[in-house]
Formats: C-alpha cells, sequence, structure tokens
C-alpha cells in the first residue's frame, strides 16, 4: 500500500520539479516576469485599437482590414525574419524590436490625446506593428532556449502559455476599464509602459550565447534534417523554407499551426455563434471566453509539467482540440457550450505548447530562428485569408459551421501529418 501511494507522489514531485524546470533559472524569470506585462499590455491595444476604429468608420469590416495589417506582414515577410534572427545576436535584436514597440504605444497615446489621429494613421502603426512583430515573435520564442537550454524548453513554453493566459484576462479587463474611464488613449500609454519591464530585463540579462547554442539543442533525427547541409551564416530565406519542405515533421507541423490559429481569433469565430445560434448577447459571449482562458490555465501548467514532447502526444492532442471544438459548435445551450469551451482551452493551449516545443527540439539550432518565423506565419500571417473565409461562412451560411471550420481544418491538417507524426520519428 505504502509503494502504491508513493509511486503517484513520486510521479506528482517529477511534475512539479519539470514545471518549475525553467524557473529555476534567474534571467528566465526576468524575462518570464517582464513578458506578462508586456503580453498584458498588447491585448490592451488591440481592444483599444478595434474600439477605436469602431467610432471612427462604424463599419465591422475595418477590423478585418486591421487584422490583415496586424498579421499580413508575418506571412510575406516571415521567412526572411527568421534568417535575421538566425543570424543576428537575440537579446540586442530584441533590444530593437521591444523598444519599437513601445515608441509605437507613445505614439498612439500622443496622437490620440491630442485628437490627431485619423483611420490612415491607425492603419499605418498597425501595419508597422505587425512588421517588428514579424522578427519579435520568432527572436522572443528562440530566445527561451538561449536562456534556458534545450532541456528546460518544454517547461518554458508550457510557462509561456500560462503567462499568455493570464495576459488574456488582465490586458483586455484593464483596456475595458480604461476605455470606460479615460478614454483609448490611456490603453496605448499602458501599452508602452508595459514594455519598460522586458526592456529592463534584456539590458540586464547575459544569456550565455545571443545566437544558436548547438551544445545544448536536442539531437535531430535523421527525418527531420535538411538532405544538404546548411551553412548558418550563409544561409537565407529560401534555405529555412527548404529546410522546413525536406523535414517530413515541420512539414506536417506547419499545417497544424495554421489551422490552430483561427483557435485564438475567438474574436472572429465566437461572436456570431453566441448571438445567431445561442441568442446571448456580449455577457454570453464574455462568458465563453472566460471559460476558455479557465480552460488553458490548468492546459497551460500540465504542459509545463509534461516530459520533452512526443509526436505521438501532439497528435493525440490535435485530435481532442478538434473533437472539444467540434462538440462546441453543436452545443444545444450556453451551459454545454462554457463547458465546451474549457475543454477547448485545456486541450488547444497544450496542444499548440506541445507542438510549438516539438518543433524547436526537432529543429538544427542553426535553423531554430527560421522554423519559428514559419509557425508564425502559419498561425497568425494566414489570418488575413483564414478569418475573412470564417466570417464569411459565419454570416451568410451558419454560425455552427464557421465556428467549427478550425476544428475541422485542424483534423484534416492532423490527419494529413499522421505518417509524420509517428512514434518512430
Amino acid at each position: 500500500m505504502t509503494t502504491t501511494t508513493a509511486e503517484p507522489a513520486s510521479a506528482s514531485r517529477r511534475a512539479l520539479a519539470r514545471m518549475g524546470q525553467a524557473l529555476q533559472g534567474r534571467d528566465f524569470r526576468i524575462w518570464f516576469y517582464g513578458q506578462l506585462t508586456s503580453a498584458s499590455g498588447a491585448l490592451a491595444q488591440g481592444v483599444a485599437m478595434s474600439w477605436l476604429i469602431l467610432e471612427l468608420t462604424h463599419d465591422a469590416v475595418w477590423l478585418t482590414i486591421l487584422t490583415a495589417c496586424s498579421w499580413g506582414p508575418t506571412l510575406i515577410l516571415g521567412p526572411w525574419a527568421g534568417a535575421l534572427v538566425d543570424r543576428w545576436d537575440r537579446r540586442r535584436l530584441l533590444l530593437i524590436t521591444q523598444g519599437l514597440m513601445m515608441a509605437i504605444g507613445l505614439t498612439l497615446a500622443l496622437l490620440v490625446s491630442l485628437g490627431g489621429i485619423h483611420l490612415w494613421i491607425l492603419l499605418a502603426l498597425a501595419t508597422c506593428a505587425g512588421l517588428i512583430a514579424t522578427v519579435d515573435s520568432p527572436a522572443r520564442q528562440v530566445f527561451v532556449v538561449d536562456l534556458v537550454g534545450a532541456g528546460a524548453v518544454a517547461s518554458a513554453v508550457g510557462l509561456w502559455e500560462v503567462a499568455l493566459n493570464a495576459s488574456r484576462v488582465i490586458g483586455p479587463s484593464i483596456a475595458g476599464a480604461l476605455l470606460a474611464t479615460n478614454g483609448p488613449a490611456f490603453c496605448f500609454a499602458f501599452n508602452a509602459l508595459a514594455y519598460t519591464a522586458p526592456m529592463i530585463a534584456l539590458i540586464k540579462l547575459r544569456p550565455p550565447s545571443g545566437g544558436p547554442r548547438p551544445e545544448t539543442a536536442a539531437p535531430v533525427p535523421p527525418a527531420a534534417a535538411s538532405p544538404a547541409p546548411v551553412d548558418a551564416p550563409k544561409a537565407g530565406a529560401r534555405a529555412g523554407l527548404s529546410y522546413a519542405w525536406h523535414s517530413p515533421l515541420i512539414r506536417g507541423l506547419l499545417p497544424m499551426s495554421a489551422a490552430s490559429g483561427l483557435i485564438f481569433a475567438m474574436g472572429l469565430t465566437l461572436p456570431p455563434l453566441v448571438s445567431y445560434s445561442l441568442h446571448y448577447g456580449g455577457g454570453g459571449y464574455g462568458l465563453l471566453m472566460a471559460a476558455f482562458g479557465i480552460g488553458g490555465l490548468p492546459g497551460a501548467l500540465f504542459a509545463a509539467a509534461a516530459p520533452e514532447p512526443t509526436p505521438r502526444r501532439v497528435r493525440t492532442l490535435a485530435l481532442a482540440t478538434s473533437a472539444a471544438i467540434l462538440l462546441t459548435a453543436l452545443s444545444p445551450t450556453i451551459h454545454v457550450a462554457v463547458l465546451g469551451m474549457a475543454a477547448v482551452g485545456f486541450t488547444s493551449i497544450r496542444f499548440i505548447a506541445t507542438a510549438n516545443t516539438l518543433a524547436q527540439l526537432r529543429s538544427a539550432p542553426e535553423m531554430r530562428g527560421r522554423v519559428m518565423s514559419l509557425w508564425g506565419s502559419a498561425m497568425t500571417g494566414t489570418l488575413p485569408f483564414t478569418g475573412l473565409a470564417v466570417t464569411f461562412v459565419s454570416q451568410h451560411v451558419d454560425a455552427r459551421i464557421g465556428f467549427a471550420i478550425s476544428g475541422a481544418a485542424l483534423l484534416l491538417a492532423t490527419l494529413t501529418a499522421w505518417r509524420a507524426l509517428r512514434p518512430a520519428i
């Protein structure tokens, strides 16, 4: 009896140790807390920009154009941004990108407070932010490996998902309060202020190397390696695309990333489901978004506590996520939909954290930046096109079908990548 009860306790201790593995490092702790504040600020700014555009145009179509301005650069320039991340010192690169993000927030705050804001200025600054994010996003993801090493990447990515889910609650809540009391200028100022913490963190951090660290990278399986040797200093965007294409695992994961992008763009698919199919207003929308966040927090914690990810685990989590989305789309009442959204949050966050970690660990160190940029291009860069298609279906065909498309797309992508996700890889 003692042995039986000791085994689960021992397993729990091992899981907790894995979860806190990344936080044991001083550098990652500083970076983690700084990213929590900046992510909250970025989401607050996104809420304010959407609200301001609706105030200026009174036309929701402009929100789709805002999405294209914000995420379009990632699709077009992602491979080149990844090559830049692989060549440059990541800490210095992030000092530039995070500083520019702070400058955009300050500019928006000043223009709105002085009454000089116009639609074209908002879209231009959103495009600038999208261009910067094209470099900033893969740089932040690969910088984690520089800070913690490949052995703690699963813990670090899982904890980042914890911070991201917390920011999904903190950022919009602060934005709502500021919009109601002080106006959008204070939301933009809050975002600019939120970048102070990561800027200070980057100044203090001194990772062993700001570039690839081959000595800590997980061995790349033969099936995931490029057929030709890669010269990191001279390799560019084309080499990154070729590497991803010739790696069955990466080639299988990228369409899954693209399909999951719609899951994290609930602002496009969830309002029609709530309004047209479940017949609730803004309160119902907020309730379902809260359920998604509540489910996502334990999902991220489980991802952080899990051992090194395997293709089979990614495949299982993708199937579970697809099932949760499809069941939510069929929910007959708001109460069933709340449970469904909690399940979607739990499974999708675990899936995306696990798949992201697997992609990083199975990529050659000198190609990690390019793979992560392609990952971002697939997930968010395709949103201007997939989002437009889904909103059209939700508006003109059926809201339940529009919501279910992301689950069906992820299921199709998983089945297509089935051979690449076999345990033997």
